[in-house]
């Protein structure tokens, strides 16, 4: 009964948003924007609202939302670190770094701790290239991550 109850409400509130963005010319990104501000994810039970009200299948929406990495399909935890995966950050050691990170941490990429300290994320750059390798954390950029900072993000995260 609880479950409906908060799918009603998400499915409510899902309408307002869609309801507000919907004159715009292609609003299917704006919209899931917005809604994963509102809820830290982009839950099921909006799926079925955005494509009904956008006149799109249900397979449609959940392509965009699964296609793009920005979006989550359940809650990141309290912290996010996203570790750049491109070319110049490989070159520089961050195969080895996120590998470590991942152990020291007990997780994959896209996890979150079963506690809901921390979600990893890949990124596929962060504009760091001349200070490669490099990650962030809850929004802040750092440049120049080596084994000690991995050690240090790893604590932050579980202080």
């Amino acid at each position: 009964m609880e479950r409906r109850q908060d799918d009603a409400a998400i499915a409510s509130r899902t309408q307002a948003i869609v309801a507000r963005l919907k004159p715009l010319e292609g609003p299917l990104l704006p919209i899931l924007h917005d809604i994963q501000s509102e809820f830290g994810h982009v839950p099921q039970a909006s799926l079925p609202v955005i494509a009904q009200e956008l006149n799109l299948s249900r397979a449609e929406v959940h392509g965009v939302v699964s296609f793009y990495h920005d979006f989550r399909e359940a809650p990141a935890g309290r912290h996010v670190i996203r570790l750049c995966r491109s070319e110049a950050c490989q070159s520089m050691g961050g195969d080895a770094l996120a590998d470590r990170l991942l152990g020291l941490l007990g997780l994959d990429w896209h996890e979150t701790s079963a506690d809901g300290a921390v979600t990893v994320e890949p990124i596929y750059c962060l504009g760091l290239c001349a200070t490669a390798p490099a990650a962030m954390l809850d929004g802040e950029l750092i440049g120049r991550i080596d084994q000690e900072t991995v050690a240090d993000l790893a604590r932050a995260v579980r202080a």
